[in-house]
């Protein structure tokens, strides 16, 4: 599959098969967010792989899962991700910012899990306090969002934004994302001549 299908496919996984995530999976992924552009080439990230059983109820305690649904958009027992990536900015070696490349080595490692077959839900609502003294990480690096990892148990599919930009699910249980049409959002040489119709 080529890195524009995977694109197309992607979309956020909020329930899992209990099935764990492949520890060289995990690396690989870690190892595609370290070669994500970094401003400067500062490389201030560092990252935590969660998949140990005893660890992974703690860090999901920490989570907050899609307002936009209410207790249902929370995975219930059985559902839950079965490995975390936490991401870190080390002010030690980034005093400030980072935070673009926080979101470029998310994307990277959003996609290779997709290409092995594993989900994933991007989290920046966190107890990042809770985080702390869980995994232990130093106060000079600052949690900048997690990533929850597992295989589908669920449908997600992307379609046409008619008048809210607000996800929902189905009778069937399928998870629907509205995104804005290409034609309203792409703009050729200047602001207002479209790119495509």
């Amino acid at each position: 599959m080529s890195v524009y299908e995977l694109i197309l496919k992607r979309r956020t996984i909020r329930r899992f098969k209990q099935d764990p995530v492949p520890e060289e999976l995990l690396v690989r992924m870690v190892d595609a967010g370290r070669l994500a552009p970094s401003g400067g080439n500062l490389q201030p990230l560092e990252f935590v792989v969660v998949n140990d059983p005893e660890l992974l109820p703690q860090v999901f305690a920490a989570t907050r899962w899609a307002a936009y649904l209410g207790p249902e958009g929370t995975p219930a027992e059985g559902e839950r991700p079965t490995a975390y990536i936490v991401v870190l900015i080390n002010r030690n070696i980034r005093p400030d910012g980072g935070y673009h490349d926080a979101g470029a080595a998310m994307e990277n490692m959003i996609l290779v899990a997709l290409e092995g077959g594993v989900g994933s839900c991007w989290i920046a609502s966190l107890d990042r306090n809770a985080l702390y003294r869980v995994l232990g990480i130093p106060q000079h690096c600052e949690i900048d969002s997690v990533l929850a990892l597992g295989v589908p148990a669920e449908t997600a599919v992307a379609e046409p934004m008619r008048d809210s930009i607000r996800y929902y699910r189905d009778e069937q249980g399928v998870h629907h994302v509205p995104k804005r049409p290409l034609a309203s959002i792409a703009h050729h040489n200047r602001y207002g001549q479209k790119l495509v119709d």
